[in-house]
């Protein structure tokens, strides 16, 4: 069994897993990223350094053999700042990179979230223009619709962390309250309002209006990024919304989180720019923004929504029946051509007593496309070749100056799973 907050893929769930990393990769490459990686296990002060002190009660960590205090990755953030920081004078700016990985966090397990997931990330180094955060948010939509999901199913909310920075510089919020500041806007939809306004003191009332009307609210950033969307036709899937802050203390511009319509679900995704972390963690001053996106939360939503529950582990393109073991020889020649040609190919492997019929079951449990059959029709230069799902089958010629036409019978098989690809 699973230790908790961590899960076992069999085959059906792994299938269904690779389904969302396929579309993940397809729609980032679409966009012209490039894919990363680095190790789970990272120095502790890695973390520490972005996260305080007080993020060790979440993680995975203990020391390694070298007396080195490490730890399980729980975010992607901190490697990528220090992959940039080693070798970015290498690569040309801006820097578009994508990677998915595995991410751990010792928490309470809650719906939505286990203490491990895996996440796709996605940031732009070295683009100080709201460009770069326009098409990071076009890059979260797109991601989403790619599994079907429209503007009835998620929205992705507009912030602007500026523009609440500038209004307690305004406001004389002292420096050392402006953490908490956010955190109770951050935090506005979960508590009472009471709560709200208790936090925020003399300014609730201002702050409540900002929240409650933030269409009408002024932000010369959310401007530009909606009036760029609106040209990409991707209005109905935003929404200006000043609640999102993105709690954590490092971003500085335009934030963003996608979220369900029907609430039922936790954020789907979030991100946005954070200038100042690449410098303050890699010594790499570069500007930067970037999101995430977990697979547990969508998982849910696509199940929820019937999309991509029918992912299985992709079926063969032959499964070749062996009657006789005086066959398995030209057959296992067979396998061999058609798996060198990048065709999948299986066999039973005891032929003691070769039994058609459940040869011809185990192919279609394993979804193969064509039953290639050696029987005593090869005595007669012919093989069988079956199309298992229109449960079909022809009888093609071979060259009998071929050992059983291998060549011949490839390109045969080849041209037959292509049409049948077709309809």
């Amino acid at each position: 069994m699973a230790l908790p907050g961590f899960r076992d893929f069999y085959p059906n769930d792994c299938a269904f897993r690779n389904s969302i990393f396929s579309q993940w990769r397809k729609v980032a490459r679409r966009y012209g990223f490039i894919e990363y990686d680095g190790p789970p296990l990272e120095p502790l002060d890695l973390f520490t350094k972005k996260s305080g002190d007080e993020i060790v009660a979440q993680l995975y960590h203990f020391k390694d053999k070298g007396d080195r205090d490490v730890a399980l990755r729980p975010e992607m953030t901190p490697t990528l700042a220090r992959l940039v920081a080693a070798r970015h004078r290498d690569f040309k700016k801006p820097l578009k990179w994508f990677s998915i990985p595995q991410v751990f966090r010792y928490e309470r397990q809650q719906k939505g979230r286990l203490r491990e997931h895996y996440q796709l990330n996605c940031d732009i180094i070295g683009e100080a223009g709201l460009e770069a955060d326009i098409e990071l948010i076009a890059l979260v939509i797109d991601v989403l619709r790619a599994f079907g999901l429209t503007t009835n199913d998620f929205v992705v909310r507009l912030s602007d962390r500026q523009f609440w920075t500038d209004f307690m510089e305004r406001r004389s919020v002292p420096e050392d309250q402006r953490y908490a500041f956010i955190q109770a806007i951050d935090k506005s939809e979960r508590e009472s309002r009471e709560k709200t306004a208790e936090k925020l003191g003399p300014l609730a009332s201002e702050v409540f209006s900002i929240l409650e009307d933030a269409a009408s609210t002024k932000s010369d950033r959310l401007d530009a990024v909606e009036a760029s969307l609106r040209l990409r036709g991707l209005q109905d899937y935003i929404k200006r919304d000043f609640t999102v802050v993105r709690g954590l203390a490092y971003y500085t511009g335009v934030v963003f989180e996608a979220f369900d319509r029907s609430g039922e679900f936790r954020a789907i995704a979030g991100g946005g720019r954070y200038d100042n972390l690449l410098k303050n963690l890699g010594n790499a001053d570069l500007p930067a923004l970037g999101f995430g996106m977990g697979d547990v939360v969508l998982g849910e939503i696509l199940k929820a929504k019937g999309l991509l529950v029918q992912a299985r582990p992709p079926g063969l393109d032959m499964y070749v029946i062996i009657t006789d073991p005086k066959f398995k020889s030209g057959a296992l020649k067979l396998i061999q051509a058609a798996r060198d040609q990048n065709l999948s190919a299986e066999y039973a492997f005891n032929l003691q007593k070769p039994d058609f019929r459940s040869q011809l079951e185990t192919a279609l449990q394993k979804r193969a496309r064509l039953a290639v059959i050696f029987d005593a029709k090869l005595e007669h230069n012919t093989i069988g070749v079956k199309d298992l799902a229109a449960q079909i089958q022809e009888d093609v010629p071979l060259d009998p100056n071929e050992q059983i036409g291998i060549p011949f019978l490839i390109d045969y098989l080849r041209k037959k799973l292509e049409r049948l690809s077709e309809k």
